[in-house]
């Protein structure tokens, strides 16, 4: 059995007369070639961007002016570029780090080379067309150029730049692309600690491993933790509890561990932040879409008898219910405020009016006003009706942790929608996904998180599942 896909005969060679069990080769090697190209790909770029420049500034390709500011700009990149971690082990897990590390580092060398030749009369040619272009040029071709590595490297990584193994002692779990699986018990390996010879056995398994997982009963787990720690790798033990309890992380009290299942609001100075982004663009939006809002209202009055605005009770922060805004799509008689059902493609409710806003999203517009209260924020998770349902049950009855999403305000927007997660709930997994979404953007919060969740919101305004 192979076992890249989980089997386990192919590890066990004979030595001696003796069963040998084999662990899997280290990838240390892979990721330094694979550094080493991020970087030849990086100069590669940043030559190649200004031999573009030359040609559309001079008409040919290695004018002196391109090439010496491409000269110049190099040490600063790279300089730069290593020290913000550009060429590193998280780049390969997420290539849009990487991306972002590489272009802004090319960003923080033309600003270094500007203010030298600017403020300081540098005595070097240069010319501004060449220099814009070039580094324009560059960054896209960054861009481009580690995609493709990327792409590349998964296929050479086999699904992961880290050595992984699996051990499974009795207890099965799901197995990650490229993982070496061992059956613990099909190999008699144990953590014994009064057995030299088996701990040996272990640590020549785990020699050239990055990252180790076991899962296990919960007796046995105290063995394996301590096997796992005089093993000098990154060791961790598989816990379904901590799944079920919502644990995010550890902390102490009083000479004892504690797991964190939730870390309250976040700190005055973030929330100080996220609630300035809301009012400037909030506020911005409420004065130059005023026009666009009161066409709007004029048009739904017009359309059908009934009021302008839908008001329903949602789901807020902290489990509080609010009063959410949305311009009227449905038949006033017909509308349905406790959100039993979710709107359908086919919406017998929705006025004709209201299938044009529902597919822009323009019925979503009122809602500035619950973001000016406090109520809402720009990006956070979208609050639900009472009575929403997936398949046939409510949201909370198909998994309990619902509730989690509700430590931070609802949103206009947020990571579910922006990955295309929205429209009816049909199947349970609908809501999972929203809600896998929801947690993953709690656990993760930035600034710039919510600012690229906004631009993101522009591509999905008009998408598949509105209606």
């Amino acid at each position: 059995m192979n076992f890249l896909t989980g089997e386990i005969e192919g590890a066990v060679a004979r030595k001696g007369g003796r069963r040998v069990l084999t662990g899997p080769a280290s990838k240390e090697p892979l990721r330094l070639r694979l550094y080493l190209a991020l970087m030849l790909v990086d100069v590669a770029a940043l030559f190649l961007g200004f031999v573009v420049a030359n040609v559309l500034r001079f008409g040919v390709p290695f004018h002196s002016h391109g090439m010496n500011m491409a000269l110049v700009l190099l040490p600063i990149y790279l300089g730069t570029a290593v020290n913000s971690r550009a060429y590193c082990l998280d780049v390969l897990i997420a290539s849009r780090r990487g991306m972002f590390r590489a272009v802004s580092s090319l960003a923080f060398a033309v600003a270094a080379v500007t203010f030298l030749a600017f403020y300081l009369r540098s005595s070097m040619e240069m010319s501004r067309i060449a220099l814009g272009v070039g580094a324009a040029g560059a960054a896209a071709l960054i861009v481009v150029g580690r995609k493709l590595l990327g792409l590349l490297a998964d296929r050479w990584c086999d699904g992961s730049p880290l050595s992984e193994i699996v051990i499974k002692d009795g207890c099965d779990c799901a197995v990650a692309r490229g993982a070496f699986v061992i059956d613990a018990r099909a190999v008699d390996l144990r953590p014994d600690m009064s057995d030299p010879m088996m701990l040996d056995r272990i640590g020549r398994l785990l020699k050239n491993a990055d990252r180790v997982i076991v899962a296990c009963p919960l007796e046995a787990r105290a063995n394996w933790a301590l096997a796992l720690k005089g093993a000098n790798i990154a060791g961790e033990l598989l816990a379904a509890e901590v799944d079920e309890l919502g644990a995010i992380g550890t902390s102490g009290y009083a000479g004892f561990s504690t797991m964190v299942v939730a870390t309250g609001s976040l700190g005055l100075r973030d929330r100080v932040l996220k609630r300035g982004l809301d009012l400037s663009i909030a506020l911005s939006a409420l004065l130059l879409l005023s026009p666009l809002m009161l066409i709007i209202a004029a048009c739904i009055k017009y359309s059908s008898p009934g009021p302008v605005f839908f008001v329903q009770p949602r789901l807020g922060r902290g489990n509080r219910l609010f009063n959410i805004y949305k311009f009227r799509s449905m038949r006033a008689d017909r509308a349905d405020g406790a959100g039993n059902r979710s709107a359908s493609r086919d919406d017998d409710r929705i006025t004709p009016f209201g299938h044009l806003i529902r597919r822009t999203s323009l019925d979503e517009l009122p809602q500035i006003l619950n973001v000016i209260r406090g109520e809402m924020s720009l990006v956070g998770p979208r609050p639900h009706a009472l009575g929403s349902v997936a398949g046939d049950a409510l949201f909370w009855d198909i998994d309990s942790r619902y509730w989690h999403r509700h430590a931070s305000k609802p949103g206009l927007t947020g990571l579910a929608q922006v990955r295309g997660f929205r429209g009816a709930t049909h199947s349970r997994a609908d809501l999972i996904n929203r809600l896998q979404a929801d947690l993953e953007y709690q656990a993760g919060w930035t600034m710039w998180r919510d600012i690229s969740i906004i631009v993101a919101t522009f591509k999905v305004l008009v998408h598949r599942n509105a209606f």
